[in-house]
Parts: C-alpha cells; structure tokens; sequence
C-alpha cells in the first residue's frame, strides 16, 4: 500500500503518529499496541494502522464510517474461514478467487464500503448453503 500524504477525504495533511496519539496512552497499553504507528489525516481523523513494527500501512486511509465497516467485514469474514478449518492464507486465496481479485488487493484494509458488503454477503451466501 501506498503512504499517504495527503487526506482523501478532506486533502489535509497526514503524519506518521504514534498508536498513543490516537488512542491515548492507557488505551494503547491496554491493547498491546503502544510501540504501533498510525497515519493520521490532522484534519479531519481519517486514519490507517501499520502492519505490526513497521511504518507500512494496512490499508488506505478510511474515515470513521469505512473503518466501522472494515472492522465488521474482517469479523465476519474471519469467523468464515475459521469455521472451515481453512488457515488465514487459505481464506484469503478463497475470498481473491470469489471477489476476482488478485492476490495484492484481496485485503479488506484496502476495501471501500461496497467491496466489504460484497464479502459479507457471499460468507452469509456461502453459510446459507451448509444450512439448506
């Protein structure tokens, strides 16, 4: 992914943050990722998380909403390939193939709202089928 300079949403300026920025201290202690860095829109709080020790983000930049929506895609869609007994990358391989997508943008970090509806639909779809 991309790092991001300019916000998406509202074309301000976006830092490099520590996870206490964003969360506060205790907070970011509390869930283990103090030492974790964010990009942060200083303008309107559109942000992205960095993959574990490192300055490379998960995803793009999402405003509040998309990040509730992402957030909700990933439960789901984790507890899908969970209960199939695939591993992580399996499911991913999974969800590239349905989506027909490659590889590199079968990430839902990455993902607008449409794109994440899409993938809680076809897990309900797929979950619908075993039950039937």
């Amino acid at each position: 992914m991309e790092i991001p300079k300019i916000c998406r949403y509202c074309g301000g300026v976006v830092r490099l943050v520590p996870a206490a920025e964003v969360y506060g201290m205790a907070a970011a202690k509390r869930l283990g990722i103090e030492q974790e860095k964010f990009y942060q829109c200083q303008n309107c709080n559109a942000r992205v998380g960095c993959h574990k020790g490192t300055t490379r983000p998960l995803g793009n930049l999402a405003n509040e909403t998309l990040r509730m929506k992402r957030k909700e895609t990933h439960q789901i869609f984790d507890s899908f390939w969970r209960e199939r007994g695939m591993t992580r990358t399996q499911g991913y391989h999974w969800m590239a193939k349905k989506l027909r997508l490659s590889e590199q943008l079968a990430h839902i970090g990455g993902f607008e709202m449409d794109r994440c509806q899409r993938l809680i639909d076809l897990c309900e779809k797929e979950r619908n089928k075993e039950v039937a």
